[in-house]
Order: C-alpha cells, then structure tokens, then sequence
C-alpha cells in the first residue's frame, strides 16, 4: 500500500472539515448524519472516519478549528474585529466559508453547550484559547495606554466576549444587521482609554 504525504492527509481533513460545516450549518448537529456528511464532503464514511473517531469529535474539530481562526484575528485585532468581519459577510479569520456556515457552527456549539453536559466538559477543554487571546490583548493595549485602567481586564474580556455572544444571537435571529457598525464602534469605544479626562 503506497504511503500518503502529511500534505495529502492534511488536504483530506480540511476537506472533511469543510464539508462538514456546510452540513452542520444546514441541518444541525442531530440532522447532519453519516450520509448527509458523506454527500457534503465527498468521501465516504471510512475517509471520514478515518481522520475523526465519531460524529462528536468532528464537530468538536470543526468548532476548535473556527476558535483558532477567532483566536488569531483576537490576537492581531481585538475582538471587536472578530465581530466586524461577521457584520462584514467575511468569516472571522478569512477562511474559505461564508459567514452563514461560521455561524450556523457558532450556534450549534452555543446549542449543545446548553443542552449536553458531555459535550459541555469536553468544550470546557478548549475553549479557553478565544478567552486567553482576548485576554493577552487586552493586557497588550493595557500596557500600550489604550485600554481604559479602571476595570479589570478579566471584566473587560467578559464584557467583549458577551456582546459576541449577543451578536450571534441577534444575526442567528435574521435581525437587520447593516446598522451595527456604530454599535461596535461604541463597544470598542468604551473600552480604550480615554487621556485628559
């Protein structure tokens, strides 16, 4: 049996990963079964099984693979920016799938956070990267003079990150989103430090 190159394997995972999103976004986690996965990735269920051991592992990758992405735009940008790519129609990190699939992922996480205490262990363990990058941050801005220094940067990260969370709630709604764009400049506002005050 000839050996596969890591760039191969690799391409097959992102492929998966993929394909996956697309059917999580469209049915949910519940309706997207092994064959609706097989039709949205193009592989069979031995491919896909092959890279990920079940149906939960491969959301899981899929949502960690979505907080990586959110994570490094964190570390760049803020969180803020994370937001106004979503506002934008751009998925937060400008990977290949529209905000609508990010989205649909973001809501089942937030879903099965709320309804499965096992998936909501194994969550726990990977979630903190969106909350240290936001942290590290905040505390970069801190230390640069920019982020107001009357409130702790912990309150501050949970701040952000709940007006995230409303921001997905209100777009998963269908809500008009065109004007948010001064919401966001009024969140990112009441955090930086404001000098001759």
């Amino acid at each position: 049996m000839p050996r596969v190159s890591p760039d191969h394997l690799q391409a097959r995972r992102r492929q998966i990963l993929d394909g996956a999103r697309t059917c999580f976004a469209r049915h949910g986690y519940e309706g997207a079964t092994v064959r609706r996965l097989e039709e949205a990735t193009g592989l069979s269920r031995g491919a896909i099984f092959h890279h990920f051991k079940d149906k939960e592992s491969l959301f899981l990758a899929l949502a960690e693979d979505d907080a990586a992405r959110m994570a490094d735009v964190v570390a760049e940008q803020g969180l803020v920016q994370v937001m106004r790519d979503l506002l934008s129609d751009r998925t937060p990190g400008g990977g290949s799938e529209s905000e609508t699939e990010w989205l649909g992922t973001r809501l089942e996480v937030s879903r099965r956070l709320r309804t499965d205490s096992e998936f909501r262990a194994r969550w726990a363990q990977r979630s903190e990267q969106l909350t240290a990058a936001t942290k590290a941050r905040l505390q970069w801005q801190r230390e640069g003079g920019n982020l107001r220094d009357d409130v702790d940067v912990d309150v501050l990260t949970a701040y952000l990150e709940l007006v995230l969370e409303g921001l997905v709630s209100h777009l998963a709604m269908g809500l008009p989103a065109d004007d948010l764009g001064p919401v966001l400049d009024v969140v990112e506002e009441s955090v930086r430090r404001h000098r001759g005050r």
